[in-house]
């Protein structure tokens, strides 16, 4: 009596249609390279705005496409050199078309990266300083919900309000909160998940849910508690892009042998 091959743990060839996968791979090729093509096209700036009127938007910023929820423009004023990540939320006002009056309600300063899916809802003042780097889904808000009434639903009720500040320099960790009345300082490390609401002083790493500041600088001591790694070597003057290929490529140690400097009498 005969097997089937499968039987005797053989494997049947399968049939692949040389032209049919030809053709997957073209439509594919002309799919990435048309949502390229939409990406740069719907791309926000300010020399193409679109159906946009920022109240103020600096040279070189650019909102990348697919936008997110973007209302109250004319309220909102952004820097030079910013980049806004795709699916980025700006918004200024409770609701689209209303007066807001003569003074912006969000401010973002020159320099300013807002990483991908993260929202910036301006209710009241939002203020965010120069230089400052967000990573994705970072959720800053003026606003939040009153529960008062035990026995209205909380959706219902009028929502608080209070201004929010972050200054320059200042690095906004994945999936960070940052409630209304939140005072960042400057140059402030905000942890990634962490839920920030009062007072972070100036060059200072704030971690938690709510969040505490974890470690901060003493002008005389450093950073205290001290930090666990070590301190990233600088690059010599002079040193090339290709230089530091070929370093990477030899590792660590090659990187830190180049930033000493040579015993006398070397060259």
């Amino acid at each position: 009596m005969s097997m089937a091959p499968a039987e005797y743990g053989e494997r049947v060839p399968e049939w692949r249609n040389t032209f049919s996968s030809w053709r997957r791979r073209l439509a594919q090729r002309a799919v990435h390279a048309g949502w390229a093509w939409v990406q740069r096209t719907g791309s926000v700036t300010a020399d193409r705005p679109g159906r946009f009127r920022f109240g103020a938007m600096g040279t070189g910023t650019r909102l990348a496409f697919p936008l997110g929820t973007v209302f109250g423009e004319p309220w909102i004023h952004l820097g030079s050199h910013c980049i806004v990540g795709e699916q980025v939320t700006l918004t200024a006002g409770l609701m689209p078309d209303l007066d807001l009056g003569p003074d912006p309600i969000l401010r973002i300063g020159d320099g300013v990266v807002l990483g991908r899916g993260s929202h910036v809802i301006a209710d009241t003042t939002v203020s965010i300083g120069s230089d400052c780097y967000f990573g994705p889904y970072v959720y800053v808000t003026s606003t939040n919900h009153s529960y008062d009434d035990p026995h209205e639903p909380i959706g219902k009720q009028w929502p608080r309000m209070e201004p929010v500040s972050i200054g320059p320099g200042c690095w906004i960790g994945t999936g960070a909160v940052i409630l209304p009345g939140a005072r960042i300082g400057r140059n402030v490390v905000v942890a990634a998940g962490a839920v920030v609401r009062g007072v972070v002083p100036d060059r200072s790493v704030a971690a938690g849910a709510p969040a505490r500041v974890v470690r901060s600088w003493d002008p005389v001591a450093g950073w205290q508690p001290p930090l666990r790694t070590p301190a990233p070597v600088p690059i010599p003057d002079g040193v090339t892009p290709e230089q530091l290929l070929a370093l990477a490529e030899l590792g660590e140690g090659a990187a830190t042998a180049l930033a000493e400097p040579a015993p006398k009498g070397e060259h």
